[in-house]
């Protein structure tokens, strides 16, 4: 299944002739952020709910085009973009234009974090790992090789955080691995390993002379 077969048309544009209280009754049938609005059958933009109840029911549309949103995404836009627009646009629907700005429906955010949901990063069995190194320290290749080098696959992998000059980077990692063996080899490395796993025997030995540490003060 490809990310168009995600493509609606559920709610039909509101045409920019109509008046502001089409749109704001169109709002309280659905649970939309934003709908689209065309203008002789061509996408022009999207109004927020929030910006149409600013406004009396019987004023009409094209006297409020300021209001207009011009966020959408390509028919051909990967996942991980379209899920970028998304957030960047705090929007919970988004248009989708073909190569010719033909308007062609929307994609709901449910829709693409289901999708998002089947890639192997998620779907495939496998390890989370969180590891930090300094900005200008940090390299995908050598984090690659250190999975690769103790029998493990690369699921995905992408900067989760950046901190000044510390950045985190999150891991899906699988196949015949040994964790433990794998956590110390990126702390050899100089990444300091932030996710805690039950298989690391670093933070074991740390626990146990903690404890014994404790121990020794309460005698």
């Amino acid at each position: 299944m490809t990310l168009t077969d995600y493509i609606i048309n559920d709610v039909s544009p509101i045409t920019e002739s109509s008046k502001i209280g089409e749109a704001q009754e169109l709002f309280s049938q659905t649970t939309y952020s934003h709908i689209p609005v065309m203008r002789d059958g061509i996408y022009i933009g999207c109004l927020a709910e929030n910006d149409v109840h600013c406004h009396e029911a019987e004023e009409p549309l094209d006297k409020q085009t300021h209001l207009y949103e011009g966020f959408f995404v390509r028919e051909g836009s990967n996942w991980l973009n379209t899920l970028e627009s998304f957030g960047q646009n705090e929007t919970n629907i988004m248009p989708v234009l073909d190569a010719q700005n033909r308007y062609l429906g929307y994609y709901e955010l449910k829709d693409v974090m289901n999708y998002f949901n089947q890639t192997p990063f998620l779907s495939e069995e496998g390890d989370i790992l969180v590891i930090e190194k300094g900005i200008f320290d940090y390299s995908f290749s050598e984090i690659s090789q250190i999975v690769e080098s103790n029998e493990g696959r690369l699921l995905g992998a992408f900067i989760s955080k950046i901190d000044q000059d510390m950045v985190q980077i999150s891991l899906k990692v699988g196949g015949e691995i040994g964790l433990n063996a794998l956590l110390q080899a990126f702390r050899r490395y100089g990444y300091q390993v932030l996710s805690e796993h039950q298989e690391d025997s670093y933070l074991i030995d740390l626990r146990e002379r903690s404890d014994y540490l404790e121990k020794y003060l309460n005698i």
